[in-house]
């Protein structure tokens, strides 16, 4: 899992492919919570799924862009492109859902 911020956001989302965005703070709860789920999806999908995370309090710009208004958020990039947005903490089979209509 990559962490990514502000400045290097960019570069962190694959052009190619999927890449999977956790968008979080270190004080939010429910983010602690995803962070397994997150690492589990992480291991399970390897190489076909880029992971990165971005702590909204460090990288308001890149929250902002995206729309992100509640921790946790994860946004789906298919080629660079956001194409997916799940608000909340939810259970593992919902993301692993939408990461199947992408890999």
């Amino acid at each position: 899992m990559r962490e990514a911020s502000d400045i290097d956001f960019e570069n962190a989302v694959k052009p190619a492919g999927v890449t999977l965005v956790d968008f979080g703070a270190t004080w939010c709860p429910p983010c602690k919570a995803l962070l397994p789920i997150i690492e589990t999806l992480a291991e399970e999908y390897g190489e076909r799924v880029s992971v990165v995370k971005v702590d909204t309090d460090e990288s308001p710009e890149t929250a902002s862009t995206f729309g992100v208004m509640a921790n946790p958020t994860v946004i789906l990039f298919n080629d660079g492109q956001p194409v997916e947005k799940l608000v909340g903490l939810r259970p593992i089979d919902v993301y692993r859902t939408a990461l199947n209509k992408y890999v």
